[in-house]
């Protein structure tokens, strides 16, 4: 389905039905500004698949894409997936806008499978996600395709970017199909490990220890949560984790990952009190504990460090979903230990946490990361075309001053 539109931003698309808001609501905090008036040409579609919960455009089908091709095309594509579980239009404000209005193509994929049954697509463990990785590699290959169709050359520079799950897939499309791609920003990218650390490894004990933290102070219920990863000072986004993410994640990446560990239940019961004996309770779940096969779907999934282009990463100190140190502090050492370290840069946004939206709750606390990101993409095409390489490692600290939603120095 094509259809030529005077403004291919948010702008247009809201107006005109080319986008579903839905998919990127609370991604970003309210006073971002985002560029508009781009006129061209968007492409929505879907590649052949057999599940349907992706009811975009009508469809009833998965495996759905959005291509976006400018009037005014600078020569270079922007690649990106869906974080979590949502669809193909969930960076439409966090990255469609800003790069299209810099005369890039755009693409997006909802990954091959959506929502909180993603796990449900038929495939063995770790096959949705095995998936994701699948259907950007195909759209990366299919929107190349396109761009010489409608500009009758192909793109002299592709990049890959993506936030959450967007961010895993950028990490692994530049460890395994890096031949597609120039470079790429990973946004807190999900870190699957088989020996840990993963989402299995830490989320059972914030379901574990946390109800007694809230409910009395516990020292020892804050004290494993602190060693489970999460970070001082992140206490106050608990409640809302607790309510909102960490139950839910864990249930339905367990599900994914261990299907047998709730028998015949669905991602198993939702806040099932921990040590009540009832059988599949997610809460008293231990990853270390389980059969070789949920290790091996872990595996099959997992990232190695082995870039083969430059990565820029940006991750939130203060990420109470993956947190810093059991995600991008340890993939950062895994790309050190494959010897690519000359090819990554990584950057600790104090203040940050995992969506932008929550800064509107907190604004004396928190610090949006998306202009970080924007700043960080200017500086990785620079190293990409220029040679200008990026500012070394650093964490950066929460400005005191200055419009925190819109500007970012790096």
């Amino acid at each position: 389905m094509t259809a030529c539109l005077d403004d291919l931003t948010t702008a247009g698309t809201v107006a005109s039905g080319h986008t579903n808001p839905d998919d990127w609501a609370g991604l970003s905090a309210a006073a971002t500004r985002n560029p508009s008036g781009v006129p061209g040409i968007q492409v929505d579609g879907y590649f052949p698949d057999t599940s349907t919960s992706n009811t975009d455009n009508g469809w009833n089908h998965d495996a759905q894409f959005v291509i976006r091709l400018p009037e005014r095309w600078n020569g270079k594509l922007v690649v990106t997936g869906a974080p979590g579980t949502r669809r193909q239009y969930a960076n439409d404000v966090l990255i469609s806008d800003w790069v299209l209005a810099q005369g890039y193509a755009f693409a997006s994929t909802d990954k091959g499978n959506d929502g909180a049954t993603f796990y449900d697509d038929g495939s063995t463990p770790g096959g949705s996600i095995r998936e994701w990785n699948r259907r950007v590699t195909q759209l990366t290959r299919a929107t190349k395709a396109v761009v010489r169709q409608r500009y009758g050359r192909a793109p002299r520079r592709t990049y890959m970017v993506g936030i959450s799950n967007g961010g895993y897939l950028t990490r692994w499309q530049l460890e395994n199909r890096s031949g597609l791609y120039d470079g790429g920003v990973d946004w807190e990218g999900t870190l699957f490990r088989a020996a840990g650390p993963n989402l299995l490894t830490y989320l059972p004990t914030a379901l574990r220890r946390y109800p007694a933290y809230a409910a009395t102070g516990d020292p020892a219920a804050h004290r494993a949560m602190i060693a489970a990863g999460f970070a001082p000072g992140s206490e106050f986004l608990w409640p809302y984790h607790y309510s909102y993410y960490w139950d839910l994640t864990q249930r339905v990446y367990r599900e994914e990952l261990d299907p047998t560990y709730d028998g015949a239940l669905k991602a198993g019961t939702p806040f099932c009190p921990a040590g009540t004996g009832e059988a599949g309770c997610d809460a008293d779940y231990r990853y270390a504990s389980r059969p070789a096969a949920v290790h091996d779907a872990v595996r099959s999934v997992q990232l190695t460090g082995h870039l083969g282009r430059p990565l820029i990463t940006l991750h939130g100190t203060l990420d109470a979903l993956l947190p810093i140190r059991t995600d991008s502090d340890v993939y950062d050492r895994l790309v050190d230990r494959a010897g690519a370290g000359r090819l990554h840069r990584y950057y600790r946004i104090a203040g940050g946490n995992h969506v932008d939206g929550l800064y509107d709750t907190y604004p004396d606390r928190l610090r949006p990361i998306l202009p970080c990101e924007r700043t960080a993409f200017t500086d990785l095409t620079r190293w990409v075309e220029r040679g200008v390489r990026p500012p070394r490692d650093a964490t950066y600290p929460r400005p005191t001053a200055g419009d925190l939603v819109n500007s970012c120095r790096l």
